[in-house]
């Protein structure tokens, strides 16, 4: 278990770094997920305990909701104040990335059709 972690935090060390050096708009762990995802396909199988340590962090996931929920309880006057924009700026991104991956997977889809 330790030698999985130490290699999923290497990668997301890896890609923020990257990510800092190149001034890519794109946050540190997601490129080291995509290396991630890269040496998988390059090995074509997933280690055993890789695959143990990634199923135990996903089965504790909700623990990464306590801090947001702290934050929350700490903030309850900002909400108050900004709760409408809040609701209402949620409820449009919502919709708006439902919209956008309803018709990427729609244009994907047709395109794989002709392939």
């Amino acid at each position: 278990m330790i030698t999985a972690l130490v290699i999923l935090l290497t990668l997301q060390l890896t890609g923020t770094v990257l990510s800092r050096v190149t001034g890519l708009p794109v946050p540190g762990p997601v490129i080291g997920l995509v290396a991630l995802f890269i040496l998988l396909s390059v090995r074509s199988t997933i280690p055993a305990n890789l695959s143990q340590t990634s199923q135990t962090l996903v089965d504790n996931l909700t623990l990464f909701f306590v801090p947001a929920g702290v934050g929350i309880v700490n903030h309850l006057k900002v909400l108050e104040n900004n709760g409408g924009a809040i609701i209402v700026t949620l409820i449009a991104s919502s919709a708006l990335t439902i919209t956008v991956t309803g018709m990427t997977f729609a244009g994907v889809s047709r395109l794989m059709n002709r392939l």
